[in-house]
């Protein structure tokens, strides 16, 4: 698949599911800006019919290439991000993916059992991507109590496999053109930032400074009836160069850390 498609597909399913991401990206275009994509980001388990490097396939037949791994111990995720050379407009690939052996033996179960029903000849690693949950029926019991210990493989069991979440490059905006003036815009026009760690984490002398929104919420069908819950947000981000004058590409795992919990409304409430 075409870069440019697979790309927009993603973009398109995204947007459908989190109404106000369409909304964000809109309000750029009114005040003048062209928005370019900093990272896309992917979430999964460490099983390895669908693990970080089958995920990543369909974006390395493009030409993405490995650039960093990161360790998040608190959350029980591995995580490795991917670029494409020789483009600079071409969105980082960010792909995480929850430590089953370090959680807890009612989450190992809970996956274990759901992952038992899964068809495995129907998965196709190049559709991996826009598969949504592999799951079903899915258990909103299940679901609260997974998220009891980690939001991250809650989300996992209930959305799967799409973009969690499109990030917009600051670097590239021009009237907007710092973290602080993003915020102050989104807050103005009514769009509530993810203040864990403060709503700007990192500093220029981290090279990276992240920001997002809180998850738009959306309404699912478990066999115990429809619930609403959290689903994707949107972040920026802002890039500095390095002594050498060159600028950072990489992820800070302190941040990045702060940025998984944009799905965790719960603790909003």
């Amino acid at each position: 698949m075409y870069l440019n498609i697979l790309l927009n597909r993603l973009w398109e399913d995204y947007t459908t599911q989190n109404p106000s991401t369409g909304e964000i990206y809109s309000l750029f275009l009114r005040e003048g800006e062209s928005v370019v994509n900093d990272h896309i980001a992917f979430r999964t388990i460490d099983y390895p019919e669908i693990d970080i490097d089958v995920i990543a396939q369909p974006f390395i037949s493009n030409g993405y290439i490995p650039e960093g791994e990161y360790a998040f111990k608190e959350k029980h995720l591995f995580a490795k991000h991917f670029e494409l050379p020789g483009d600079k407009n071409a969105p980082r690939i960010f792909i995480s993916q929850l430590i089953l052996s370090e959680c807890s033996t009612f989450v190992q179960n809970a996956m274990k059992e759901a992952f038992k029903k899964v068809d495995l000849k129907k998965i196709n690693p190049d559709q991996l991507i826009f598969s949504g949950s592999l799951f079903s029926p899915l258990s909103y019991e299940v679901y609260s109590r997974i998220r009891g210990e980690s939001e991250y493989a809650a989300w996992f069991y209930v959305f799967g496999f799409r973009a969690n979440h499109f990030t917009v490059s600051i670097n590239s905006l021009k009237k907007y053109n710092n973290i602080s003036s993003v915020n102050e815009l989104l807050k103005k026009n009514g769009f509530k930032l993810n203040d864990s760690g403060g709503e700007i984490k990192g500093t220029p002398a981290d090279l990276l400074q992240q920001s997002s929104t809180i998850a738009d919420t959306v309404s699912v069908q478990f066999k115990e009836g429809l619930f609403d819950i959290p689903c994707c947000y949107y972040e920026f981000a802002q890039r500095f160069a390095d002594s050498s004058g060159h600028l950072y590409s990489g992820f800070i795992e302190k941040s990045a850390d702060k940025i998984f919990e944009s799905t965790n409304y719960y603790n909003k409430k």
